[in-house]
């Protein structure tokens, strides 16, 4: 059973401007289930987790419409404004939708990286840990620290890092990123996701994933990393197929059901597979 727990939809005419930029041609179009399905069908995937590229509540009802529409989306990461007022209002409303299943802040793009240590979010904490939503953390280096201190605050509520919070491949930095993951991969309630590093590692494409996709499983173990293809990113860098098989190559047999499926079902509670 392979899920793809982190891919994408989305239709150029609702982001007025917001990346991708037209530079980017191979991803500067609408994607949509019928451009995903044969990708999926091509490479055994039997369902996804669809995440939120837009810091909108507008976006995230667009996404979980999809989801109700098609039965190999089983689940939505959106988003919502975790410091509003009436946060805990609006997550209620959200979590009325079986289909979504987590919450995602986009923090890589706030200018205060330490936006997410902050004791005005725990209203909005509890909610999600009330409706049993998972917080997604789309994080660079630099916000790891803060990360951290909002973690040891928040031990009830699971959080998954997204694409391995973007080490900087390409430059072949490492020494630094790894003792940050570390800190956050001693506590239980954090898991990490094995996406979104194709589109790091610049022209070192191959070999040079593998001691950072190694250390993500050394660090978080096999119960804790969850599969994903960051797909349509992912198409800046590689094919779908390419990034599974690359995957399946470095992940141990032993570990690929876990990371390739059953650790995403059990963390974000997916059904209908």
């Amino acid at each position: 059973m392979v899920i793809d727990a982190h891919q994408h939809f989305w239709l150029l005419k609702d982001r007025q401007g917001a990346w991708p930029p037209p530079e980017l041609a191979a991803i500067h179009r609408d994607f949509l289930p019928a451009d995903l399905i044969p990708e999926m069908k091509g490479s055994g995937v039997s369902g996804t987790v669809l995440v939120q590229s837009l810091p909108s509540l507008e976006d995230t009802r667009f996404l979980l419409d999809l989801a109700r529409d098609h039965d190999f989306v089983l689940g939505v990461v959106g988003w919502a404004d975790l410091k509003a007022p009436n946060a805990p209002q609006v997550i209620a409303e959200l979590a009325k939708a079986d289909e979504l299943k987590g919450l995602r802040p986009m923090l890589q793009d706030l200018a205060d990286a330490r936006w997410i240590d902050d004791p005005a979010l725990a209203p909005a904490v509890e909610a999600m840990i009330e409706h049993r939503l998972v917080f997604d953390a789309l994080v660079l280096e630099p916000h790891l620290p803060a990360l951290h201190a909002f973690a040891l605050r928040h031990p009830g509520l699971p959080i998954v890092i997204d694409h391995g919070a973007k080490p900087r491949i390409a430059s072949g930095h490492f020494t630094g990123w790894r003792h940050a993951m570390l800190r956050l991969a001693k506590l239980p309630h954090v898991h990490c996701k094995l996406s979104g590093l194709l589109t790091e590692a610049g022209e070192q494409r191959q070999e040079a994933l593998r001691p950072y996709i190694e250390t993500i499983l050394e660090l978080f173990g096999a119960e804790r990393v969850i599969w994903g293809s960051d797909w349509p990113v992912l198409n800046l860098a590689g094919s779908y197929s390419g990034w599974i098989n690359q995957c399946l190559h470095i992940v141990p047999q032993a570990d690929q059901d876990a990371v390739m499926g059953g650790n995403a079902i059990r963390v974000y509670g997916l059904t209908g597979y």
